[in-house]
């Protein structure tokens, strides 16, 4: 019996030894490191460049050896935001239909199908873009667009340009499919954490079913739907593939959502291989700090800012 006693303990002992030993290096370990070789790397152009004169800068001249940013952050920037515009209000209406409108039995359907969007690869949606969307852009949408605001003052400014369907809008709309999952999945279990009760009292008082997703459902759910957001926002910033064929890999900063531009990711994915100096790779890996800041700034934006809140708010009410 003692025997077995000790085997039992032994063995507990080993696996919390190793699965503190896993969370430790994938939490502590591994991010530190990786930031620590970006640091290293980028060190020639951290010396060369300063960090001010690098963020700032919209020049990017391989053959002159002058690198900036600039370009590449507005671009990665200006997709994102766009793309988080456009899912988000189709990620809350496909959280409303699955979680209050949609048949039972119908539910586990529509979720696997919403899912699968999510386990495409990323070069499929940019093949799919390339090939099926932009050509539609370019002769239907945005000339409709260009004709549509042309006389608008200030939103007419950003149809500007000649339409060819590789360009910021185009990049934005792609994009806005692939993290539409990501987002419509947090939200929509955010809605089922509605206490039960809460919606039947409104449905009792004679509240439709809109008024209740409209004045309770909504409303509870808020810190969720911007938690899905944020996380969403964070898995599309490091998104390649998916914009490395709709962009136009042009580092400028775009005064059209028509004009090419460039990303962080997709600058680094189409020059890395073509970098034929040090300093060159170096402003490179400067790029890759500036994205891995960016995208772990986020997250930890979500996690403690808006994610602890939500589950606070959820142990409150269960």
């Amino acid at each position: 019996m003692f025997l077995k006693v000790k085997k039992k303990e032994l063995i507990e002992t080993s696996v919390k030894t190793s699965l503190g030993a896993f969370s430790l290096f994938v939490g502590l370990i591994f991010p530190v490191v990786t930031l620590c070789v970006l640091v290293f790397e980028a060190l020639p152009a951290l010396e060369k460049f300063g960090i001010l004169k690098f963020l700032t800068g919209k020049t990017w001249d391989p053959v002159a050896e002058v690198f900036s940013a600039l370009p590449a952050i507005t671009g990665t920037l200006l997709i994102t935001f766009i793309a988080s515009i456009i899912a988000l209000p189709v990620s809350v209406g496909i959280a409303v239909f699955i979680s209050e409108l949609s048949p039972r039995a119908l539910k586990p359907v529509f979720t696997t199908a919403v899912e699968l969007l999510g386990a495409i690869p990323s070069i499929i949606y940019g093949m799919w873009g390339l090939f099926v969307i932009a050509p539609l852009m370019a002769e239907y949408v945005e000339p409709f667009l260009q004709e549509t605001f042309n006389s608008v003052p200030v939103i007419g400014k950003l149809f500007e340009g000649v339409p060819t369907g590789v360009d910021a809008l185009t990049s934005s709309f792609v994009l806005s499919i692939m993290i539409i999952p990501f987002m419509s999945a947090i939200v929509k279990d955010s809605f089922e954490m509605t206490p039960t009760l809460l919606k039947e009292a409104c449905y009792g008082l004679g509240a439709t079913k809109w008024e209740v997703v409209k004045d309770v459902i909504i409303p509870y759910s808020l810190p969720g739907i911007l938690g899905g957001t944020v996380l969403s926002v964070g898995r599309a910033l490091g998104e390649t593939m998916a914009v490395a064929f709709l962009t136009g890999n042009v580092h400028q900063i775009p005064t059209s959502l028509l004009e090419p531009l460039t990303t962080i990711t997709v600058a680094i994915a189409n020059e890395f291989t073509e970098a034929d100096s040090d300093l060159y790779l170096s402003s490179l890996y400067y790029l890759a700090l500036i994205l891995f800041v960016l995208s772990f700034g986020l997250l930890m934006i979500a996690r403690f800012l808006i994610l602890e809140r939500l589950g606070k708010k959820w142990k409150t009410n269960i």
